[in-house]
């Protein structure tokens, strides 16, 4: 029998919508390390069910608490998936046969299949969606930002075939909470490396946001959910750009 060498790393914080399915998906793994920042939901007593490598943190920013789940692992690979990821039966295989060779690659992207409101999205430029997510451990760390955080590989990187599982914003007020917290994060980022919001980014970035998804990326193509997710885009922008903005003021 193949002799195991992954461990697993998700980070959460009142995630009992999400964990359970997620966890499920790579319960096959030698180890699964949960690292959380205080939920109050049933997001523990999930994850306890899969694993005992479940800890609580104050919260360290995305970049941070993910390099602490890193840390935390103790196998050579390493797959970093978010709450509401899943890996399907397929992509397990691929990933078995990647540790049964060990690499050859230091590190690979893996395709994302990503999900808004119960149905998958191929247009308004959510497909293809490439993120780097299996790596040697001891190669790669995440890069330090606010938000977006990606996986940064010292060696050789691959790619792989299947896709994740991303199912995305259970409901528009889902998007519109991590909108919120997003948006900020994004303005702090910005004025961190100092950017100044002017007239035009937050009066013309936003119908460029909506014409870019909605239009060159064919989000028409999507029905409804196409035009509701560049109306929400659209919408990102422009409180991203607007609390830069409140930044700016607050400093003067």
């Amino acid at each position: 029998m193949m002799r195991r060498t992954l461990s697993v790393t998700i980070i959460t914080l009142n995630e009992e919508e999400n964990i359970g399915p997620c966890l499920e998906s790579v319960a096959w793994a030698e180890e699964i390390v949960v690292c959380d920042s205080g939920s109050t939901d049933k997001t523990l007593e999930l994850s306890r069910q899969y694993t005992d490598r479940v800890f609580v943190d104050e919260w360290r920013g995305f970049s941070g608490h993910k390099n602490l789940a890193l840390a935390r692992a103790t196998h050579p690979w390493v797959l970093s998936l978010d709450a509401d990821e899943r890996v399907t039966p397929e992509l397990r295989r691929e990933i078995e046969g990647i540790l049964e060779q060990d690499g050859p690659e230091d590190g690979y992207f893996v395709p994302r299949r990503n999900f808004f409101l119960g149905r998958q999205i191929r247009y308004c430029g959510w497909s293809p969606d490439e993120t780097l997510r299996l790596f040697r451990r001891e190669k790669g760390h995440f890069q330090e930002r606010a938000v977006h955080e990606a996986v940064e590989l010292t060696g050789r990187v691959g790619h792989l075939r299947t896709p994740i599982e991303h199912c995305s914003y259970r409901s528009l007020s889902d998007f519109l909470h991590r909108m919120d917290r997003y948006s900020s994060l994004a303005a702090e980022e910005m004025s961190r490396a100092g950017r100044r919001a002017r007239v035009g980014d937050y009066a013309l970035r936003p119908p460029a946001t909506f014409l870019k998804m909605y239009v060159f990326q064919r989000g028409f193509l999507e029905g409804w959910r196409g035009f509701f997710l560049a109306s929400l885009y659209a919408v990102y922008t422009f409180v991203k750009y607007a609390k830069l903005w409140e930044r700016q003021r607050q400093r003067l």
